[in-house]
């Protein structure tokens, strides 16, 4: 049995992963799935990261992280012990960088555009309109579970990306980074620059939503 730890991407919490729970543990498969506390204004990728932490088993985890759950994950590996990190529809931290100083670089790793679909709020969180996250997130999911979704979503704080990525350079875990070909919240083309080795997954961003079984097959096969 692998023990998978799922950690989920900007504006959602740990439910968003149970499809995807129920289809390892079927396939005989242990997990757990975290809530990041990405309502907390002051938590950026090491708050993130001790979440996950507090979470995880004491034996070896796969490590699963969803798009801005990337920035996370080689906090962790270097924290717990890993055997693998898998990167699905992720961003990628740069050592020492800020993710906000990147994209001013010219480095973007979202698509233009989806901030648009974001309402920001009173504290300086944002929150996803619900016919954008169900064009943009959702858009292979079935109605009814696109909209179960929706309704779940969390505002999201950005100290995550506005501060310097505290990343070590030298993460040893082997990792695999997984393109959803449909994606509209990454950028393919920058996908496939930052990792050319990567392995391609039909569909939109969210296929723990959209083809929970698929993405349990890659990821047990993985």
């Amino acid at each position: 049995m692998t023990t998978y730890a799922l950690v989920h991407g900007g504006w959602h919490g740990g439910w968003c992963w149970q499809f995807v729970r129920a289809e390892l543990e079927s396939r005989g498969h242990g997990s757990v799935a975290p809530d990041l506390p990405i309502t907390d204004p002051r938590a950026g990728a090491a708050a993130y990261a001790d979440a996950v932490l507090a979470a995880l088993p004491a034996e070896e985890v796969v490590l699963v992280a969803h798009s801005l759950g990337g920035l996370v994950a080689p906090l962790v590996a270097a924290a717990a012990p890993v055997r693998k990190v898998v990167y699905l529809a992720a961003m990628l931290p740069e050592p020492g960088r800020s993710v906000d100083d990147r994209a001013r670089a010219g480095q973007r790793m979202t698509r233009r555009g989806i901030g648009r679909g974001q309402t920001t709020n009173d504290d300086g969180s944002t929150s996803f309109r619900p016919d954008a996250a169900l064009e943009l997130l959702y858009p292979d999911s079935p109605p009814k579970r696109a909209a179960w979704a929706v309704a779940r979503l969390r505002p999201q704080h950005w100290t995550v990306t506005a501060e310097p990525s505290p990343v070590p350079a030298g993460i040893a875990a082997p990792a695999t980074y997984v393109l959803c070909t449909e994606d509209r919240i990454i950028d393919a083309e920058w996908a496939r620059a930052a990792v050319p080795d990567l392995v391609e997954l039909p569909g939109d961003h969210s296929p723990f939503l959209s083809r929970p079984a698929e993405l349990a097959d890659l990821l047990v096969e993985l």
